[in-house]
């Protein structure tokens, strides 16, 4: 974000300006600050502005994305860049239990792999919460992989209960707090969509997920679905997991084999999310997934 000084005869009007991109294309939000001010003032109005201007673009990045046949086209040839045939044939037991693991410990679990794979085997009973979730969420893939159900405010809080009904008196609610993701320096990376504004939110990408699911590439869309509840985070807590559960959601109602984000690209992953939540840009989410695709499933 930037200041923008416009002259109007003697006078100078100050507005902040935000550049995003948006299925391909630029675009702009301004809000208007004020006239000749000094600098204090200008900066408490500009610390103000940014806030609005990031509530505007969580409203703006679903609803914004429609494509024209080019742009269609261009985002089909990400997915191109996987040879979906060749990874048919999913080990289902496997998956579970690493998607289990990594999306846990990106969450701060400290159940290992090897008590993952206990606790799915019930070789092992869960003692704690982070045992019961690991639990929870690998019954969680088995409900996204079943179920005919579709996308709705209420699958999205299903799926939330079926994770944290163990551990957390909130699950499957919507929350009614503010949240913020800080870094390990205490710095907020991210802000949730404000409380009055989630249910209304999680309509519109429910709305826009049915009205493009033939449309758009299934790499796309599931990756704009993701990213977009990522930036709404409508619950109090257990958003990554939800996220990625819906992510392989959308894939699995398309055919394509599930994907699992492991705790060693946690970085890149977050990464990848920043850039959309600062302008709208998905292709950093896009080519992170093929990365992934080839990794997991051994292809050049």
């Amino acid at each position: 974000m930037f200041i923008e000084i416009r002259k109007q005869g003697k006078k100078k009007k100050y507005y902040l300006v935000h550049t995003y991109r948006s299925a391909g294309k630029v675009k702009r939000i301004s809000k208007y600050l004020g006239s000749d001010i000094d600098d204090k003032e200008l900066q408490k109005l500009k610390s103000i502005a940014e806030k609005r201007i990031i509530e505007d673009l969580k409203e703006r990045n679903i609803l914004e994305f429609e494509l024209n046949d080019d742009e269609i086209k261009y985002y089909t040839n990400y997915d191109s860049k996987i040879k979906i045939k060749h990874l048919q044939g999913i080990d289902w037991t496997d998956f579970k239990k690493r998607f289990t693991y990594d999306t846990n410990a990106i969450e701060g679990s400290t159940v290992t792999l090897i008590d993952a794979e206990e606790l799915l085997g019930q070789n092992k009973k869960p003692i704690n919460n982070d045992e019961l979730e690991t639990v929870s969420v690998s019954e969680s893939v088995d409900f996204i992989r079943n179920t005919q159900k579709k996308m709705s405010i209420e699958l999205i809080k299903e799926i939330h209960n079926i994770c944290f009904n163990k551990t957390k008196p909130f699950a499957g609610k919507i929350r009614d707090v503010p949240v913020v993701i800080k870094d390990s320096y205490g710095n907020i990376i991210h802000e949730g969509a404000p409380v009055d504004l989630i249910d209304k939110l999680l309509t519109e990408l429910c709305v826009w997920y049915e009205k493009h699911i033939d449309i758009y590439p299934p790499l796309l869309i599931s990756a704009l679905v993701h990213n977009q509840f990522e930036n709404i985070h409508p619950f109090q807590d257990g958003n990554g997991r939800v996220g990625r559960l819906l992510l392989n959601y959308v894939l699995i109602k398309h055919n394509y084999p599930p994907i699992n984000i492991l705790l060693e690209d946690r970085d890149i992953y977050y990464e990848s999310l920043k850039h959309f939540d600062d302008n709208g840009n998905i292709v950093p989410t896009l080519k992170f997934l093929i990365k992934l695709y080839k990794k997991q499933y051994n292809i050049s």
